[in-house]
């Protein structure tokens, strides 16, 4: 197994996290907060717009199962890649896009995938690409929200979740 690990930001992380871990070949989702400017935010004090925080997607996948770009290219689906500070009907700083990186050589990669993305828009992209700072895991009862409660707001559509099911890179 070549296990690689990428932190996704993608408006809510209840639905951004339902939606990768449905991909074959994504090992582990944990939802959170990274990119922020204290220790151990709690989802109030991310609320409060306070902290800097992005809630974000930690997301361990076998790299010889699915690749970055093809992780990408499915978690661009589900986000509006021009909105600047929210997704769906969530609005704040927490809900911004990004992907941030552990590994440097992953930044072009990433860079390239954006650079592809922004052919299909007028508008910016206005999705971060960082490295990651610090990343804190939410509170338990946040954890795979939408499998413990299926009813569960979320700006992901049900049809999106089944496609993430069938996805097979070529």
């Amino acid at each position: 197994m070549n296990e690689r690990v990428i932190y996704l930001a993608g408006g809510c992380y209840w639905g951004t996290e339902h939606f990768m871990k449905q991909i074959d070949g994504v090992i582990d989702t944990t939802v959170g907060f990274a990119n922020g400017n204290c220790e151990n935010p709690t989802y109030e004090q991310v609320c409060q717009h306070t902290t800097g925080f992005a809630e974000t997607v930690k997301v361990v996948y076998d790299a010889d199962k699915v690749s970055l770009p093809f992780l990408l290219d499915l978690y661009y689906k589900i986000i509006d890649p021009t909105a600047v500070n929210h997704q769906g009907e969530d609005f704040g700083d927490q809900y911004r896009t990004g992907v941030y990186y552990t590994d440097e050589a992953e930044r072009p990669v990433i860079e390239a995938s954006i650079k592809d993305l922004s052919q299909y828009y007028e508008a910016p992209i206005a999705i971060e690409v960082l490295p990651l700072r610090n990343y804190y895991p939410a509170h338990e009862a946040h954890q795979d929200y939408l499998d413990k409660n299926p009813k569960g707001y979320c700006h992901v559509s049900l049809e999106l979740f089944a496609m993430a099911r069938k996805a097979k890179e070529k």
